[in-house]
């Protein structure tokens, strides 16, 4: 076999392109019985692929700047000239998010996936990896067909981190590698939801959104939506300060981020003494779910402070498997320039697998995609 790539998501398949375009004799090997399930599931209510920013401040969102040269190669305007090139326009939102047209995985999927096909790309379902011998020469799989073992001349893992692991991300090869030599960072949950110890008293606003708010971990701030559910809260607010918040930093809301402190002073002085806080919120303008979280968390601060920075005590971070992507996998010491794995010569690693962190909001697939295409691209120069 010339060329190999386990995994069939974004970073694997970009990696399969790379190989392809270089004249490589390409096969990938995918465990699930489609390709790009947690692709299409991250798209199911529109599929963000990048996010339009200059290019030093795209590469600010990633916690690790060897992304960098990646980024800068395959970054925001790359990604949309690239799903042109596929037959799907995109279009900019107003935070600059960008989307296909038609807003769906699956028109993209399907197209890049008949391109891979055209190029003679061999793809493999229900090829699930199973190990390693001889030093990474030979992989073990199991096939409808029973075991089975290769002897690529190169490969690239692309396996995804451990978010998700009924869609394929389910972290198996972590030990195989380990036991190898790979250095690997433990994982942990990113982009996900924190769980809150609600009284009764906030059970009828299950479900609501919180909408416009300032949310503050520590030094970090973003202006976004969030959603009070039974178990806590979560949504696209919480996730982009998700880093901080599970590393310690403190959640606290300011509910009116538009109305600076001593304009709030004023209209608080000028309510009616003597009624109930409740009221005094509901003639601030306070949404329902926002003047419960008032009354949960801010009973006994002034009404001020509750409103500008009311604080909420975050027990722990959602489960690992609900997480929308994870931090930790491959250390980047134990990677080359190349990506390719030093304790493994001739394989290399791309996508989730990789130790890097990003925020939801098109970053993640954006660096999915960028690193897979550095792989590929340095895997067709080898073997």
């Amino acid at each position: 076999m010339d060329a190999l790539v386990i995994g069939a998501g974004p970073a694997g398949l970009m990696a399969a392109e790379m190989l392809a375009a270089a004249g490589r004799q390409v096969t990938i090997c995918e465990a699930c019985p489609s390709a790009g399930r947690k692709f299409l599931m991250a798209g199911k209510s529109g599929l963000n692929v990048t996010k339009t920013e200059p290019p030093a401040r795209f590469a600010a969102a990633y916690d690790s700047d060897w992304l960098a040269p990646m980024l800068a190669e395959f970054g925001p305007d790359q990604v949309q000239d690239w799903c042109r090139a596929l037959g799907q326009e995109v279009f900019v939102g107003s935070s600059g998010r960008v989307f296909p047209t038609a807003m769906k995985a699956s028109p993209l999927l399907r197209s890049w996936l008949a391109r891979l096909g055209a190029a003679g790309v061999d793809l493999r379902t229900r090829w699930r990896w199973t190990g390693i011998e001889e030093g990474g020469k030979t992989l073990r799989f199991e096939t409808p067909s029973g075991a089975a073992l290769l002897r690529p001349a190169v490969t690239v893992l692309a396996l995804g981190g451990a978010s998700w692991p009924r869609l394929g991300s389910d972290a198996a090869w972590v030990p195989w590698l380990r036991a190898a030599g790979v250095d690997i960072a433990p994982f942990r949950p990113a982009n996900m939801g924190f769980r809150v110890a609600w009284s009764a008293h906030m059970a009828p606003h299950f479900g609501q959104p919180v909408k416009g708010a300032m949310l503050m971990a520590g030094p970090f701030r973003d202006r976004g939506e969030f959603v009070v559910t039974a178990r806590g809260i979560e949504g696209g607010g919480i996730y982009a300060l998700s880093r901080p918040l599970r590393d310690g930093a403190p959640l606290a809301l300011d509910l009116m981020p538009d109305l600076p402190l001593p304009g709030l002073v004023a209209r608080i002085a000028r309510l009616r003494a003597g009624q109930s806080r409740a009221n005094h919120l509901r003639k601030l303008g306070l949404s329902p779910v926002a003047a419960a979280l008032v009354m949960e968390f801010g009973r006994t601060l002034p009404l001020e402070q509750a409103i500008k920075a009311l604080p909420i005590p975050l027990s722990e971070p959602n489960p690992l498997a609900e997480a929308i992507s994870s931090a930790g996998g491959i250390r980047r010491d134990a990677l080359t320039d190349a990506l390719e794995l030093r304790a493994l010569p001739g394989i290399f690693a791309c996508g989730e697998m990789l130790d890097w962190e990003a925020p939801t909001g098109g970053y993640l697939l954006t660096g999915c995609w960028a690193t897979g295409r550095w792989a590929g691209r340095a895997a067709a120069k080898a073997g």
